[in-house]
């Protein structure tokens, strides 16, 4: 199935005023030749209509909107089909039967043909400037592969329950040691330049796409940092991330397949791999998963930034559960109530 609404020449009227102080409207097109927008699509019928909207009602309009229900078996193409009536500018619809989210990403990347590429989860949200944010940085950044951001993390009902500003110590520029810790973008916050895009590619065979993608880019130039929180990446319980013993699994194969690329040296990857798996002991902790994170813990002691990291582990591993769970809802509570919601 294939809907398609072309207007990719958008022409502004504007004031003016001639040599001989007569008004007049001048036409003059909008600069639409830059952003291709693809948003990969399974099964999120309850999220869809509201990533949508917040990609239309963009201040700065994007050259093509690509959609790729990805064989959904909920509502999703019928909430797709009433959202891009809506639409101002040229969008596709493309069902097919499901491949999985990589093989979706680069055909979206085959498929478009503007300067800059960006994907959003049909389950994320752009909050408003954030393509003429993230354009004006790239544009101002020649040596930039992408330009990412600070992200808010939203539950199911839209409330605001985190922002990465106040834990993710991100950095501008070379972010090859940054990656190596595994401070990783959030990918709702990224445009992409596509040559650069073009030369890497989505790895099929990786479970972890874009850290895989993120460490062989940083090889290639800069990461552009914008401070502003311009987007939201949602939390559910269909996230991939909720299964963390495949997540550490996926990140030690993607900084190992980056040795080479990246020039590291055998005794730095050793060190990543046990900063990784101290960091994943604590989220073991926060699971309740505390005999993984016990054996983590006894055998990365070298992965501990300080001795004041081991004492909060060590707290964190003896707290109950309920106790980790009621400090996780109460942290959760504060950031709504100072951040509140993203509406539709």
């Amino acid at each position: 199935m294939e809907f398609r609404t072309d207007m990719s020449l958008l022409l502004d009227t504007l004031p003016t005023t001639d040599i001989n102080g007569q008004d007049h409207e001048v036409i003059c097109l909008r600069d639409t030749e830059t952003v291709s927008v693809v948003v990969p699509s399974y099964n999120h019928g309850r999220f869809i209509a509201h990533c949508l909207r917040s990609v239309i009602k963009q201040g700065y309009s994007p050259l093509e909107l690509i959609v790729i229900d990805d064989g959904s078996d909920d509502e999703s193409p019928k909430l797709i089909e009433a959202e891009l009536k809506n639409c101002s500018f040229a969008c596709d619809l493309i069902s097919r039967p499901h491949k999985g989210l990589v093989p979706t990403l680069n055909e979206g990347l085959r498929q478009s043909k503007g300067k800059y590429f960006a994907y959003l989860g049909s389950d994320d949200v752009w909050l408003p400037g954030f393509l003429d944010s993230r354009v004006k940085l790239l544009q101002s950044r020649a040596n930039a592969v992408l330009a990412y951001g600070h992200s808010f993390v939203i539950n199911e009902v839209d409330q605001i329950v985190e922002c990465t500003n106040e834990w993710a110590p991100y950095r501008d520029g070379c972010v090859r040691e940054m990656l190596l810790h595994h401070v990783v973008p959030f990918s709702p916050s990224v445009l992409y330049r596509r040559e650069a895009l073009e030369r890497q590619g989505w790895n099929e065979n990786s479970g972890l796409e874009d850290y895989d993608l993120y460490l062989r880019l940083c090889g290639d130039g800069e990461f552009a940092f914008d401070d502003d929180v311009l987007c939201a990446w949602r939390s559910h319980g269909e996230n991939k991330s909720r299964n963390l013993d495949f997540m550490l699994t996926q990140c030690l194969e993607a900084q190992h397949r980056a040795m080479a690329d990246l020039n590291i040296p055998m005794e730095e990857l050793a060190r990543a791999h046990s900063e990784l798996k101290w960091r994943y002991a604590g989220d073991f902790i926060r699971a309740g998963q505390k005999l993984k994170a016990l054996r983590l813990i006894s055998t990365n002691l070298k992965g501990a930034s300080s001795y004041r990291s081991v004492a909060r582990m060590m707290v964190a591993l003896a707290l109950p559960n309920p106790l980790l769970r009621w400090r996780r809802q109460i942290a959760e509570h504060h950031a709504t109530r100072s951040y509140g919601s993203i509406q539709p």
